[in-house]
Parts: C-alpha cells; sequence; structure tokens
C-alpha cells in the first residue's frame, strides 16, 4: 500500500494547480481534499485533521511575501496532532521554503513539479510523521531492490561513498531511480541530519541560473524586490542534488565549475562572495560518452563532478530482479485499491521478466498499478500489463513520427487522442510538463485526460 488511510489537504488557490494535484494523489491516498483559500481552515479542520498538508504561500491578490501560508503553517504546527507541511514554491520563493522549513514545514517542492519527486516527498514526509506509515518509504526504495550482481554492485557503492565528501555523479536510463541512489547516499552520510535539496539543472533557464543557484540582491535586477538565498546556500550543511546535469547549457556550465571550484559563490548584486558547505550529488540520463563530448559537456566541471561514478543498470540488465519486483509492487497496489491477491497466470512471470521495460523500474511500477486495477479475472493474464498495448504505441510512435521535426497540431486530432496522448506520453518519458508542451494543453488539461482514460 502506498499511504491507503493517509489524509492530504491540499491548501492552493489556483484552480488549475489543486486540480493536477488532487488528480494525481487522489488515486494514491485515501483523502484528498482541496482548499482554495486558509479562511475555511478552521472549519476543515474541525472535521478531520489531516495527515499531510500540501501548501501554498500567497493566497490573497498581489501578496507575494508569503506571509499567509507561513500563518498557516504556525496554526498547523499548534494542533495537539499536527500534521507534515510541504509548501510549494517557485523556484524564486525558495529562500521563503527555507523560512517555512525553520518554522516546522516538512518539505518543500517547486512548481511545476515532476510527479514522482512530489510523491516521494509526500511519501517520506508522512513516513517520518507516522511509524505504521513507513511503506511508503518502503515502496520508494523498492526502485532498488533486488539482489542481482548488478545491483549488488550498486548498493555495495552506496555504502562505500555515503559516508565520505566526495561528489558522486549518477548515471542511468530515465526511471532506474537515479534520485533514490542519490537520497540513499545523503542519508548515510554525515550530512543526513540537515537538507538534500534537489534541483532540475535542465529546467534552469540561463538567464536566471545564477540566481536560483547563487541568489541576489535586493535591487539587482528589475524583479528584485529582496535579497534572496539561491541554492546552495538553502543546503547549507546539507547535500545538493543536481539532476539531469547533461541538460545544461554551456555557458551555465562554466559559472557551476567557477562555483565549485572556489567553494563560494556570488549572490547577484553583492560585491563579497559567501562560502559554501554543501556536498555534490548529480545526475544524468545522458550516455557516458557524451559527457567526453566537449560541446556538449566541459572536461573541467565532468571531472569537478565524477570523483565517484555510480552507474544504475538498466532493468534489462537485471532481469532476474523483475520477479522480486513484481511481487512488491502487486502487493502494494492490491492494498491499495483494496484487491485480492491474484497468481500469475502460466507464461506471464515468463513474459514480464523477457519484456524490454524502457521505462525501467517505473514502467515496471506503472504495469503493476494497472494490471491490480485493471484485471476482472482470478488470475492476472498479460493484457493486464499492458505489454501489448506497449507494442500499440511503439507502433503508434512511428506511425505518427514523432520526432523532433514532427507537426505538434497532428497531436490534436480528436479521433486519435488517447493513443497520441500515450504516444506523447512515451516520447518524453511520462514527462506531464512536456507532454503538455507537445500536445499543446496544459498541464491541468492533459491531467483530467489522463484521469479520464484510465493512462
Amino acid at each position: 500500500m502506498q499511504h491507503s488511510s493517509a489524509y492530504v489537504l491540499i491548501l492552493e488557490d489556483d484552480a488549475d494547480v489543486a486540480c493536477a494535484a488532487e488528480l494525481l494523489l487522489r488515486r494514491r491516498y485515501e483523502r484528498v481534499s482541496v482548499l482554495n483559500n486558509p479562511v475555511g481552515l478552521d472549519a476543515m479542520l474541525a472535521e478531520a485533521l489531516p495527515d499531510l498538508v500540501l501548501l501554498d504561500f500567497n493566497f490573497a491578490p498581489g501578496r507575494i511575501d508569503g506571509a499567509e501560508g507561513l500563518a498557516v503553517i504556525d496554526r498547523l504546527r499548534q494542533l495537539p496532532r499536527p500534521p507534515a507541511i510541504i509548501a510549494m514554491t517557485a523556484y524564486a520563493d525558495v529562500p521563503l521554503a527555507v523560512d517555512a522549513l525553520k518554522r516546522g514545514a516538512t518539505d518543500f517542492i517547486t512548481k511545476p513539479w515532476d510527479n514522482a519527486r512530489l510523491v516521494a516527498a509526500i511519501d517520506q514526509a508522512l513516513a517520518q510523521r507516522t511509524p505504521q506509515l513507513a511503506s511508503a518509504s518502503q515502496s520508494m526504495s523498492a526502485a532498488l531492490m533486488g539482489d542481482s550482481n548488478a545491483m549488488q554492485a550498486v548498493k555495495s557503492m552506496i555504502a562505500s561513498v555515503a559516508p565520505t565528501e566526495a561528489n558522486v555523479m549518477i548515471l542511468g536510463e530515465n526511471g532506474v531511480g537515479k534520485e533514490l541512489v542519490a537520497r540513499a547516499i545523503h542519508e548515510g552520510s554525515h550530512r543526513a541530519a540537515h537538507t538534500m535539496l534537489a534541483v532540475d539543472m535542465g529546467a534552469l533557464p540561463e538567464s536566471t541560473f545564477e540566481s536560483e543557484l547563487f541568489g541576489h540582491r535586493k535591487g539587482s535586477f528589475t524583479d528584485a524586490r529582496s535579497d534572496r538565498a539561491g541554492r546552495f546556500q538553502a543546503a547549507k550543511s546539507g547535500s545538493l542534488f543536481l539532476d539531469e546535469i547533461g541538460n545544461m547549457p554551456l555557458g551555465a556550465q562554466a559559472k557551476l565549475l567557477t562555483a565549485l571550484e572556489r567553494r563560494q559563490v556570488t549572490p547577484l548584486g553583492a560585491d563579497r562572495p559567501e562560502a559554501i558547505d554543501v556536498r555534490i550529488i548529480s545526475a544524468t540520463n545522458l550516455h557516458e560518452a557524451s559527457l567526453f563530448n566537449p560541446a556538449v559537456f566541459r572536461s573541467d566541471l565532468l571531472f569537478r563532478l565524477n570523483t565517484i561514478v555510480i552507474r544504475v543498470p538498466p532493468l534489462r540488465e537485471r532481469r532476474e530482479d523483475i520477479p522480486v519486483l513484481l511481487a512488491h509492487y502487486l502487493q502494494l497496489y492490491q492494498q491499495q485499491y483494496h484487491k485480492p491477491a491474484l497468481a500469475l497466470a502460466p507464461g506471464v512471470l515468463a513474459s514480464l521478466c523477457e519484456a524490454h521495460w524502457p521505462g525501467n523500474v517505473r514502467a515496471l511500477r506503472h504495469a503493476c498499478e494497472r494490471a491490480v486495477i485493471l484485471t476482472t479475472a482470478t488470475e492476472y493474464c498479460l493484457n493486464d500489463f499492458g505489454l501489448e498495448m506497449q507494442s500499440e504505441v511503439s507502433n503508434a510512435t512511428t506511425h505518427a513520427e514523432l520526432s523532433d521535426g514532427k507537426d505538434q497540431d497532428s497531436f490534436k486530432l480528436d479521433a486519435l487522442e488517447r493513443e497520441t496522448i500515450v504516444a506523447a506520453m512515451a516520447k518524453v518519458d511520462g514527462n506531464i510538463s512536456h507532454a503538455a508542451k507537445l500536445l499543446g494543453v496544459s498541464r491541468a488539461a492533459l491531467y483530467r485526460k489522463l484521469e479520464r482514460y484510465g493512462i
């Protein structure tokens, strides 16, 4: 089960954002409520106390100081059984999120969020708050389950590297669990009592790169209304996880290299540098050979980041772990959806072990969830896991010519809407923001279509 008994409250005034979060979370948690204004919070708390609150900072029109959200944190922390609190913030509000952490928030996530990261943050917050709910963190660490030689090597590397201060680069395809490896390294280090902040480096615009990572001073640019700490300062004494490091433009790579070499950053508009105290863990899904191409990645930065390299194997290279992963995720979703435990039909396990699994453990987990939800038989059949659908998607992708040069208007054909959405999601490895952009719809609209079609 992921948290079948958990009650999650979303306190967010943006209807689209609240809708997207609700559609994502209500399939994973027993009860999910939405409140658009803290004015109604007391009445809602009188009915039932949430296990976790997903909290925005500003509600009144024109407010940007975050005072309303901080006041809500203070109110929630006074409850006899305070809920876990995860603050939702834009990149520019990172210092505000740090203030929220000091007031008692458990964690914060940046908008737009990555679904897997949001769920992971919620699972971890719930597990820390209530030991009985620790199955969530177990479900997240399931990606690292297995006794294959490949996984034993990864676990051995984590155990050896975690207690050190060495920079670590994690390599692997989408869905193999690179962030979970990063968190395992952080939790095994002497910095575990402090924050591990994750930054999607590929999503940071180069124009705001320095402000987001290094901070800025009031008046240093048009919208700099106050001093802001950057991610390096916010992660002080902890770990900074630089995800998708291979997608950084070369100009941003040079700025990052300077910070790492000097162990200090200079906020925009400041006249003196600030020392930094963070451990750097990075990750990329780029092929390792691409990192040695100077047109893609600076060699001097690479050598700063890859003191230790951990290569997380794709699922097809550790097929002997598939049975234990299947058993784990099937049990997880059977409990979550209150479904009976069923056996696999003859030949199904062999077929699942032989499948290519281009989305790796993430794809296998989604296939197990699909099987538990859709099966109507007394045992799981191969069709329940959607493997034939994956093949059809592959063919649809070929026929639709989902290449970088394809006219994106073709994704909007109503007659092929479901197939098009599935194909688009496959092309971007399940990234909601990229899929929405590819399809020409908003994130909220795509969430509603995913819900409608059961994707």
